[in-house]
């Protein structure tokens, strides 16, 4: 194989090899930058299930719990040894030591039902680590869905804002048109004045007909001096109220533009949170998807409550806990059985002399048997009480969750139900302001008029857009809502 790859080297010219590499590199930052493009909330939510810290440590006390199941056994043995300084003289011979080993044995069940308890704790800490699971899933839904909304909404303003710098050019155009059309009326009244004064004092020979011709035409600049004074008041006011318009616009952008900065700077925490969630930097870039459209369930609500009762860990945590307490008071009740113990007694002896004669010298191993006396009641009495006020904890605690659950599911539907409703509306009223605006623009194009109600009309279109897009929000987060308590996803058409 070494051989081929080099023949296959040598064959191509070095020229072309670079070619290939970089060809094949470009492929590789094109795949790479598409792998980026294409997350989605799924990776994102796989990869907060595997770097979020606070999971993996719940999931490492779920481990630690399952290593109890493995401890509970037999007792240690006890060995007990005494040795005598000087040997004792026994009838069998001198006795050097006294060496004693013993091994106690639960009574028949108790190691089985400690295992049991162990295994149900481990149970109950397992759930916990599931509800922290899906807390943690619905914190990136909810960050995702609160991202695309304000990314939206600066989309949005963003789009708005290109129609109000559209409305300013008209306006200025208005303006340009009426001061231009001022400035010629008001030339052409003049000039037909003075030629009439002209006229008439040429004509005039005597004092009196001048006097007759100098009212004539005094009367004559009074008649044409009044229409140009009233054109020329008309096309100031034309010109004032386009200014006034143009004004009044130029505030609009900048506050549009002010609202646009805010809505960029809330979205930098937004980010921040949804990288720490999955455990990045805080400057990771996040691909959002372009678009927020509406969404519907395909589920019945009383089957998505069955399903939340069914499936949701806490409730499954305190059914686990329950039956670790059940074991707690077999556990208690054990106890107050004896223990049983077997063990054997080894005496080493040394001969001595008696009489001339080596006595004894013989070892003695004595079986030897033990039972304990669980006599005192009262502390096992005890314990099993405590095991059963704790199983009646339980079930009071499973009932208030489960009603505190079916509160949430209720308030989730209800947001769901809500923003349904708010999504039609705003889309009915922003389609109506859309065609209100239309003959509004082409009434100012045409006569210069209600130029304010066109500002108004911009305004309530972006604010029912703006609305549509928060109850489409709404409607994401009432969904990451319900599949959180649900612990499984709901079907949607």
């Amino acid at each position: 194989m070494e051989t081929k790859s080099l023949n296959f080297r040598s064959s191509i010219s070095p020229t072309r090899f670079l070619s290939v590499v970089r060809g094949l590199g470009g492929l590789l930052i094109l795949l790479f930058s598409l792998s980026l493009q294409a997350q989605t909330l799924d990776d994102y939510i796989i990869q907060a299930a595997e770097n979020n810290p606070g999971l993996k440590a719940s999931y490492a006390r779920y481990e630690a719990a399952m290593e109890r199941i493995n401890q509970p056994g037999l007792p240690d043995p006890e060995l007990q040894a005494g040795f005598f300084f000087r040997p004792m003289e026994r009838f069998m011979g001198n006795q050097q030591a006294d060496i004693r080993l013993m091994q106690m044995f639960p009574w028949f069940g108790m190691i089985s039902t400690q295992k049991e308890e162990a295994n149900y704790m481990a149970q109950a800490q397992y759930q916990l680590f599931l509800e922290e699971k899906n807390q943690l899933l619905y914190q990136v839904k909810s960050t995702w869905y609160e991202m695309i909304r304000l990314n939206e909404e600066v989309r949005i303003s963003q789009e708005n804002l290109e129609f109000l710098k559209k409305y300013e050019r008209l306006a200025l155009i208005k303006y340009q048109a009426a001061a231009g059309g001022s400035s010629s009326s008001s030339s052409s009244p003049m000039s037909s004045s003075s030629n009439s004064s002209m006229s008439s004092t040429s004509s005039g020979g005597s004092g009196m007909a001048s006097m007759s011709g100098g009212n004539t035409s005094s009367s004559a600049m009074s008649q044409t001096t009044s229409p140009s004074t009233s054109m020329s008041s008309g096309g100031m006011s034309t010109s004032g109220s386009s200014m006034s318009d143009i004004l009044q616009i130029r505030i609009s952008i900048k506050e549009l533009e002010n609202t646009i900065a805010q809505q960029i700077a809330d979205l930098e925490p937004l980010q921040i949170k949804f990288n720490q969630l999955l455990n990045r930097e805080i400057s990771e870039e996040i691909m959002l998807p372009t678009g927020f459209v509406p969404i519907q369930l395909d589920a019945e609500k009383l089957t998505v409550l069955d399903s939340i009762q069914a499936n949701n860990p806490m409730l499954a945590m305190y059914d686990s806990e329950f039956s670790a307490y059940e074991q707690q008071a077999k556990m208690a009740k054990l106890d107050g059985r004896p223990m049983l113990g077997a063990g054997v007694n080894y005496m080493p002896f040394t001969s001595r002399e008696e009489n001339g004669m080596m006595m004894g010298g013989r070892d003695m191993v004595m079986p030897m048997v033990s039972l304990s006396l669980p006599i005192y009641r009262k502390k096992i009495n005890s314990r099993v009480k405590e095991a059963e006020l704790l199983q009646e904890a339980t079930v009071l605690e499973k009932e208030k969750i489960k009603n505190l659950l079916a509160m949430e599911w209720a308030n989730a539907y209800r947001d769901w139900e809500n923003a349904e409703r708010k999504i039609q509306l705003y889309g009915e009223q922003r389609d109506l302001t859309n065609q209100n605006l239309n003959l509004l623009i082409t009434a100012y194009s045409a006569d210069g008029r209600d130029f304010e109600e066109i500002l108004r009309a911009q305004q309530q279109l972006l604010n029912y857009q703006l609305l549509e897009i928060s109850a489409i929000n709404m409607q994401h987060q009432s969904l990451a809502k319900l599949e959180m308590l649900s612990s499984s996803s709901i079907p949607l058409n």
